[in-house]
């Protein structure tokens, strides 16, 4: 029985892991925006251990969440599913006054990496759509460009693999791996998407907990649990640290 911590676990894809998950036998901790979507959580994943309340768009409340994770004990896997999706006509701040996709979907993660005591198992969730990200770095903030939310999306996606390589190779102890669960019919990809919904959540949960020797490895992007296609770029160590030092700065949260 492995023990597993899944964020955005109130609905989605995220939601559909975690069952599995508790199916297989595992202990499962969910997470959610607030407390309301927490008891949603609860009562849609009858058998997970608890829940966590935590809102991913404010660094305080992320780096809060972080340290109640921690207070749990030791995990066996951290899931980083929690994801806002493409189509925010402008850009929302946060309260830290950042666009809410890049907080949510790229700093949340950095930070409960950061925070969080590692488990052994690492799995972010990307997208096909990191393929179009800017490797440039130039403007997380968006304070410069135009606001294009599938642009800001597709940046968030490459950064989470950018995040998920970068463990991999300062912490070898750590497997760290990532995925794309596809075009499916959830709240976030809307009802016309194309890719089979019930595939989609097994490769995290497979990457988080499973025993076949291909999910032992560290630094894999996969899609439904084969080796996928991945920018190249996003395996620059340099483009890497460079993202960890303007996600420390943005933070104030340093990657040990």
């Amino acid at each position: 029985m492995a023990r597993i911590l899944i964020t955005g676990s109130s609905d989605g894809l995220g939601q559909m892991a975690a069952r599995q998950l508790v199916a297989e036998g595992h202990q499962v901790v969910l997470h959610a925006r607030n407390d309301a979507r927490a008891a949603h959580a609860m009562a849609q994943v009858p058998g997970a251990d608890t829940v966590l309340a935590g809102d991913l768009a404010s660094i305080a409340e992320t780096t809060a969440l972080a340290a109640r994770i921690n207070a749990l004990g030791a995990f066996d896997a951290f899931i980083h599913n929690a994801a806002v999706g493409y189509q925010e006509p402008m850009r929302l701040a946060t309260v830290d006054g950042l666009p809410h996709v890049f907080a949510v979907n790229a700093l949340a993660p950095y930070i409960l990496t950061a925070l969080v005591t590692p488990p052994k198992r690492l799995v972010y969730i990307s997208s096909k759509l990191h393929q179009h990200g800017d490797i440039s770095l130039d403007d997380l903030a968006w304070e410069k460009r135009p606001w294009d939310g599938t642009q800001a999306y597709s940046d968030s996606k490459l950064h989470n693999l950018l995040l998920a390589f970068a463990v991999a190779r300062r912490w070898p102890g750590v497997l760290s791996n990532s995925l794309e669960p596809g075009w499916v019919a959830t709240k976030m990809g809307g009802a016309s998407a194309p890719d089979d919904l019930n595939l989609a959540p097994r490769t995290q949960a497979w990457l988080a907990a499973g025993t076949d020797p291909a999910t032992q490895v560290t630094g894999g992007y996969f899609y439904h649990q084969r080796p996928a296609g991945v920018l190249q770029a996003a395996r620059d160590m340099a483009i890497q640290e460079r993202f960890l030092s303007a996600c420390a700065r943005l933070s104030g949260v340093v990657m040990p």
